[in-house]
């Protein structure tokens, strides 16, 4: 409830913050301290991402991927992150097997631990990130807890660092535990891995020793399926249209703010509070209604129960469903239902007005 409420506040920082770096000069004064806001509310997010992700409660949206493909897309951004005094290393197997995992959340795993290592090589050193294909046996899923046995994926992060005691090992995935000096970290780090491992039925094993380095290997289930082809749409400006919204949002200044960018972009909205106003007043719009954009959580009718009211009335009608937290509406066990439309906040105006243009573009088979 907190994560869905600060993400509310973070959204319309943003929103109106970016809505001001459009009417403004590069050259003017405020264009720079106006990004620097930005910059602020994307590490607000990024907390609160993480509290999620520990608390296994951020929205997932799992995808079929190759790891190897992941370290190899992230490689140029570790080695401007560790720095030139950090040989960076990838071993790779080539026989690689997929896994299922939120692209978002698998690059984010392996960006925490990469800061980490970092930061216990603070006079150089060698991160290697390695892949291979692990079978685990029952022996192992037994002393090893909640994890089934079978065929796995393993991506080991490990570096030449000062390594880890075994007292700070013990607390090493609690939430806020750091060995950080103040103002350093946040101790949110590892909670997000572990976390996000765990919701996506995988396992973390850490080895280390003192002066030696650690090594963290996280191992996630193995599919029998092809990769997901993942969806790069670059974005120059914000995408335009002209179709009607229906635009449900039960916070004032989130729902203020998201009309104010939808007739910026040339679309008709009809905004409304909560689920029975919409539902009352569908009645009385004539025209063609495209899209609903509805939030999730919201008290009476829910977004989920609110969808399938007005599309018994207009059967054509695609749903666009925001939150910050969805608790288990659009959702099984945090995991996106197939089909699902969804933006999570805070989300951007850039971001907002892609999936609003993607939804709207989709075949209509495609779109729940």
């Amino acid at each position: 409830g907190i994560a869905h409420d600060f993400n509310n506040l973070l959204t319309v920082i943003s929103g109106n913050v970016s809505l001001a770096i459009m009417e403004l000069q590069p050259n003017d004064p405020l264009y720079e301290s106006m990004f620097e806001v930005i910059k602020a509310v994307d590490s607000a997010a990024n907390l609160t991402r993480q509290l999620l992700a520990f608390s296994r409660k951020q929205v997932i949206d799992p995808k079929v991927l190759n790891l190897n493909a992941v370290v190899e897309h992230l490689q140029n951004m570790l080695r401007r992150l560790l720095g030139e005094d950090i040989e960076l290393r990838a071993t790779l197997d080539e026989s690689l097997g997929h896994v299922r995992i939120d692209p978002g959340q698998v690059e984010q795993i392996v960006v925490n631990l990469a800061v980490n290592a970092r930061d216990a090589m603070p006079d150089g050193g060698r991160l290697t990130l390695e892949t291979a294909n692990i079978t685990l046996d029952e022996a192992y899923c037994r002393k090893n807890g909640n994890i089934q046995p079978g065929e796995y994926v393993m991506l080991a992060v490990a570096d030449s660092g000062s390594g880890i005691s075994d007292d700070v090992r013990a607390h090493l995935f609690e939430p806020f535990f750091t060995t950080k000096e103040q103002g350093k970290g946040t101790g949110l780090g590892l909670a997000m891995v572990y976390g996000a491992v765990t919701q996506h039925k995988g396992t973390i094993d850490v080895y280390s020793e003192v002066g030696h380095g650690t090594t963290f290997k996280i191992l996630l289930p193995r599919v029998d399926e092809k990769p997901d082809q993942l969806r790069v749409v670059p974005s120059i400006q914000l995408a335009r249209g002209t179709e009607t919204v229906l635009l449900v949002e039960d916070d004032d200044m989130v729902r203020d703010l998201a009309v104010r960018l939808l007739k910026r972009q040339g679309y008709k909205v009809y905004a409304f509070s909560n689920g029975g106003e919409a539902l009352m007043a569908i009645s009385e719009i004539s025209e063609y209604v495209h899209l609903l954009i509805t939030d999730v959580v919201m008290p009476g009718v829910n977004g989920r129960v609110l969808a399938q009211n007005l599309r018994a009335l207009r059967p054509t009608l695609k749903v666009l469903y925001t939150s910050g937290y969805t608790g288990d509406v659009i959702v099984h066990h945090g995991v996106l239902e197939k089909g699902i439309e969804f933006i999570s906040k805070p989300y951007s105006l850039e971001q907002l007005a892609k999936r609003v243009r993607e939804v709207l573009d989709k075949p209509e088979s495609q779109s729940l």
